[in-house]
């Protein structure tokens, strides 16, 4: 029998120092919910932050694109161009797919994150069956975690997760404190031959949208994983040797409060940003100026003139008038590749690189 042990714990992990750190963690998170609603469109900010936590996540798989990429992805038709982005733009994919299923059902069950993970890795392999995985030192090649081997242990190990996970009679703990406990569970369960560490990170961030702690899937913990690297494996390996469960609850709960903070920060740029670009469209070109038109600078910053007549619902002709006028007077700058033009939101890509 494997040495994970099942949901929930038989231990007391609300100690005097994780509660006051679960206090300030919801504090963040609420801040950050409240200034996320006060985008006009929301979508401006799914697409764009769950890209960068694409990025970001991937990265830590050592799968390596730029923000530059990954928008150009979207908007240029040729997908040998840029084969690492359209790896990460998988993953992007199925985190808005996971969106939507919790959003629509209220619950994150297997089922959904087999589908989240077939999303990121296409073979649609399922739980693995075949024993032999094991998980490697990538530097020295040492063995340092052998995850359950038997696809029944893994059924059953996941069916318990699910549970713990979907009804709230199994655990009356604070729902940041139960994530952590699921990321370190489902990371050890380890379900897959591959996406396990993608998975699981989109695992957190549905987790917090089904309890309603977030109204959309904007807060990516992969950055401050890949910053705190060392410290969170070895921390997860602490729980396996020793069960030091206290650090590692207090390490997710920091990050909660980190990366809120941080995207709080970086919202207010977008929505800065924003104020300023549809202050100056209003102003020199007040015959065309929209907000759809705002809208769509910023859900694509590489645009093109398709998305615009599609989105606005405007002639090619007039779509390549307002591209062109924008490029004109600063606001967009005109790119040529092939035989296409693309019109790039220069302001929202320097904010994204920093």
């Amino acid at each position: 029998m494997t040495s994970i042990q099942f949901l929930p714990l038989a231990i007391d992990l609300e100690t005097r120092e994780v509660l006051k750190q679960t206090a300030v963690a919801h504090r963040a998170l609420a801040e950050l919910k409240g200034v996320a609603q006060s985008i006009p469109n929301q979508n401006i900010l799914i697409n764009t932050l769950t890209l960068q936590e694409a990025k970001d996540s991937s990265a830590i798989e050592n799968i390596i694109t730029t923000q530059d990429e990954l928008f150009k992805s979207q908007a240029f038709d040729n997908p040998t161009l840029f084969p690492s982005a359209k790896e990460v733009s998988r993953y992007s994919a199925a985190l808005r797919k996971g969106f939507d299923l919790v959003r629509n059902q209220g619950l994150l069950t297997t089922n959904f994150i087999n589908d989240i993970q077939s999303q990121i890795e296409p073979d649609k392999a399922g739980f693995r069956k075949i024993p032999g995985t094991i998980l490697r030192n990538q530097t020295t090649g040492e063995v340092i975690y052998t995850p359950p081997q038997n696809y029944d242990e893994i059924v059953e190990l996941m069916g318990n997760l699910d549970k713990f996970i979907n009804d709230q009679s199994v655990s009356d703990l604070d729902p940041l404190i139960k994530m952590a406990l699921i990321h370190f569970q489902f990371e050890s369960i380890h379900p897959y031959y591959d996406g396990n560490g993608r998975t699981g990170r989109v695992i957190n961030i549905l987790y917090l949208v089904k309890e309603e702690l977030l109204s959309i899937p904007i807060l990516y913990l992969s950055g401050y994983i890949i910053r705190n690297k060392d410290t969170y494996y070895r921390l997860f390996q602490e729980v396996r040797d020793n069960q030091n469960w206290d650090k590692w609850v207090l390490f997710i709960l920091k990050g909660v409060e980190e990366t809120s903070r941080e995207t709080i920060s970086l919202v207010r740029s977008i929505k800065g940003i924003m104020l300023s670009i549809k202050h100056q469209i209003r102003e020199q070109f007040p015959g065309f100026y929209s907000q759809d038109l705002v809208n769509n600078l910023f859900y694509h910053p590489y645009t093109k003139i398709a998305f615009i007549q599609k989105e606005l619902g405007v002639s090619r002709i007039t779509a390549t008038r307002y591209l062109k006028e924008l490029s004109k007077a600063g606001i967009l700058e005109e790119l040529h590749m092939g035989r296409s033009n693309y019109y790039v939101n220069k302001q929202l890509l320097a904010l994204l690189a920093d």
